[in-house]
């Protein structure tokens, strides 16, 4: 049973940095893509970033430049490094994997970030 366990989310001051890590277990994440998702109060949950296993990386528009998602396969973990935070970036971050060639996306339990002053 694949399991995503999310650590690091708090309170965080604009313009300060926070990092977030995801340990995945159950199955072998070499087969999976990986990232960060999150939702803010009264919206939809989106796209922060994502990776391969091969450390292929993909941003959302809104963190490009500011937030490093990294990768280590041989430990099942992924990481995000948020910098120059913005108020916007208030939401819980959850932990995303999907094995390659599945329609099945498994989420962990979501930590809560949130930005302010």
């Amino acid at each position: 049973q694949v399991q995503l366990v999310e650590s690091g989310g708090g309170l965080v001051q604009p313009g300060g940095s926070l990092r977030l890590s995801c340990e995945a277990s159950g199955d072998t994440f070499s087969f999976y893509i990986m990232g960060w998702y999150r939702q803010a109060p009264g919206k939809q949950r989106e796209l922060v970033t994502t990776i391969t296993s091969g450390s292929s990386t993909n941003y959302a528009d809104s963190v490009k430049g500011r937030f490093t998602i990294s990768r280590d396969n041989a430990k099942n973990a992924v990481a995000l490094e948020m910098n120059s935070v913005k108020s916007e970036d208030t939401a819980v971050y959850y932990c995303y994997a999907q094995r390659y060639l599945s329609s099945r996306p498994y989420w962990g339990q979501g930590t809560q970030v949130t930005v302010s002053s």
